[in-house]
Parts: C-alpha cells; structure tokens; sequence
C-alpha cells in the first residue's frame, strides 16, 4: 500500500510539472504577440526612418530580420502606392520582396494586397483591415489585422494576429 501511495504522489507531482509547464507557455506565448499600438507604432517609426533615410537603405532595414522593424510576431512590409503589387519590403518573409503579388489572396480567398492598397489609398492615408494569413511564430493561418498608413508615394503595413 505505501508503494501504492508512493507511486501515486510521483504522478501527482508530475501532472503538476506538466500543468505548470503548459501554464507557462500559454502565458508566454501571449507575450510573444504584438498589440495593435505597438503595430501602429512600428508603423510610424518606419515612417519616420524612411523620410530621414530614403527608401533603399529604408526598405534594406524593413527587410532586415535581426534589424529594428522586426519584433516577436510584427514586422513591416512595404508597397508603393502606384498600385503596381510589388512587395519591396517584408521583415517576415523575404522571398515576397521583389514580387508582383497584386493577385495573391488571403486564406478566404480575398484580394490581400489590393486590399492594402485601397485602404491605404483613402483619403485618410491610413486604415486597418483584417486578413488571414501565415503566423511567423506559429506557423499557422490566424487572422490577422493589420493597420497600413500612406507615406508619400509609399505605404507602409504591420498587422497583429490575433
């Protein structure tokens, strides 16, 4: 019987490791997400080293995965307004830089970047829209929203997934 109980006290034990364990990474995967001011934020300050920097050594940076526009699950990415489709910058997928993707749709089969692009050309200069797309962190389609704001003849985006 104490072997009985003996045993039972290591699984106790255990499944409160596991319970711990599992508790912990939920917790830090929540902070592992940018929030919609910091994605406004990032935005912005994207905004600001591109009028001081000009745009290649601008969207060098944005393309940059260890540079100062990426963080945790935000990163910038980049269209001229012109409404031509081609990606210049993407801080979470660099094999998009370069590319027309004026086609490419979102995982319900909405027009992503022509999307952005009406958004972003508003009269306001700036909006957010919603989408599915790939999470960097995990992998996986979530949805995602994310705020693009006009400036000059360039528009810049960052999104949250939630």
């Amino acid at each position: 019987m104490k072997k009985f109980l003996n045993l039972l006290d290591h699984v106790a034990l255990g499944l409160s490791v596991l319970l711990f364990a599992f508790g912990t990474c939920t917790s830090a995967s929540a902070a592992d997400k940018g929030t919609a001011d910091e994605a406004v934020a990032m935005v912005k300050k994207a905004g600001d080293f591109l009028k001081k920097n000009g745009k290649e050594k601008a969207f060098a940076e944005f393309n940059n995965p260890n540079g100062g526009f990426v963080d945790r699950d935000l990163y910038i990415y980049v269209f001229m307004a012109n409404g031509d489709g081609v990606e210049l910058a993407n801080g979470g997928n660099a094999r998009l830089v370069g590319k027309n993707v004026l086609e490419m749709k979102d995982a319900d089969g909405q027009y992503l970047v022509k999307n952005i692009l009406a958004v972003a050309n508003n009269k306001a200069g700036h909006a957010w829209l919603e989408y599915k797309w790939v999470n960097p962190i995990t992998k996986t389609v979530d949805r995602k929203k994310a705020y693009v704001e006009k400036f000059g003849d360039v528009l810049i985006g960052c999104g949250i997934y939630e």
